[in-house]
């Protein structure tokens, strides 16, 4: 799928995750507290961990992970040459639909990037 509009798609998405997390509530919990304990900051920073996290939604071709990934990337400083490098090792690992996929992924930082810097 082709995403156009970033900030269109997370709200879409929102609203959907939102009716998952009603019908189930405990296992969305759980899922929240892992990803906040996964990108808190330790050894890797935050911004180290979203730009993983964003090449690994490269190679699995998860729409929704760009989005959520490139935005958090952004509020965490990532810039766009990060963003480029990130792309180039999921190209790296992934092959031709990495490649496609990492387009994508610099079009959601572009949009959603610009956006979580207006937030601020």
């Amino acid at each position: 799928m082709a995403v156009s509009q970033w900030n269109d798609f997370i709200e879409q998405t929102e609203k959907r995750m939102g009716a998952v997390r009603k019908g189930i509530p405990d296992a969305a919990r759980g899922f929240s507290q892992l990803a906040q304990a996964a990108i808190a900051p330790g050894v890797l920073d935050s911004k180290t961990k979203e730009l993983i996290a964003l090449a690994i939604g490269i190679t699995a071709r998860c729409d929704g992970c760009l989005a959520y990934h490139a935005r958090a990337a952004a509020k965490y400083g990532a810039n766009r040459e990060e963003i480029l490098e990130t792309i180039a090792v999921a190209v790296y690992m992934g092959g031709g639909p990495s490649m496609i996929y990492g387009a994508e992924a610099l079009e959601a930082f572009d949009q959603l990037g610009a956006t979580a810097k207006a937030a601020e």
